[in-house]
């Protein structure tokens, strides 16, 4: 933005800094405006979608009270997922609970059991199997262990003992220390058409 100080023009730049709004090139005068812009339409957009998301989640909990009012039951499995549907079931609501987890010092042990199991088979080692076991320890951009390698870990079967105490190191690293709701609206254009997902990022409004 523009600064206005003892009868000058500024614009402050990326080190802090003002410069003369003369002394900026046009170009960057002109990007400068145009992100201004588009920034003030995506935050409101952004808060629309925070709105948005409150209203759902109110209107789904005073419906889930209503039902349990009237039929004494509570909706969704244990976890809390749950999926509301028009009567035509042409459109739907789903909720879904995901657990967010942390890994505790086992993992290193389950790392040392497979790398020990997979190094004395060395050239004999099945190069998926191996990919597999470097995949699950892999970090993904904020450093956390890759949930969905691990998984992938953990559903795949091997006779080697070592192998098993690995996994049930996994198993025992694994804490939920909280979860996290996310709303998927899906719609479909007949009955027997295949669903459609309406795309809106609620995941971090």
């Amino acid at each position: 933005g523009i600064v206005e100080a003892n009868g000058n023009r500024y614009m402050a730049d990326g080190k802090g800094g003002l410069r003369a709004v003369e002394n900026v090139p046009a170009m960057k005068k002109l990007q400068d405006e145009m992100v201004r812009k588009v920034f003030g339409f995506a935050y409101a957009l952004a808060a629309q979608i925070a709105r948005f998301k409150g209203h759902v989640y109110e209107d789904l909990g005073s419906f889930d009270a209503l039902m349990a009012q009237e039929y004494g039951l509570k909706i969704g499995g244990p976890k809390g997922n749950r999926t509301y549907s028009t009567f035509d079931g042409l459109m739907k609501i789903e909720v879904r609970i995901a657990d967010r987890i942390a890994y505790g010092p086992e993992m290193q042990i389950a790392k040392a059991l497979f790398d020990e199991c997979l190094n004395e088979r060395a050239a004999g080692a099945d190069p998926l199997i191996r990919s597999i076991v470097t995949n699950a320890f892999d970090t993904d951009r904020e450093g956390q262990i890759n949930r969905t390698n691990v998984f992938v870990l953990l559903n795949t079967n091997d006779d080697d003992a070592r192998w098993v105490r690995g996994q049930e190191a996994i198993r025992d690293a694994m804490h939920v220390i909280g979860s996290k709701s996310y709303l998927r609206f899906q719609f479909r254009d007949a009955f027997d058409a295949p669903w459609q997902s309406l795309t809106i990022d609620l995941a971090s409004a």
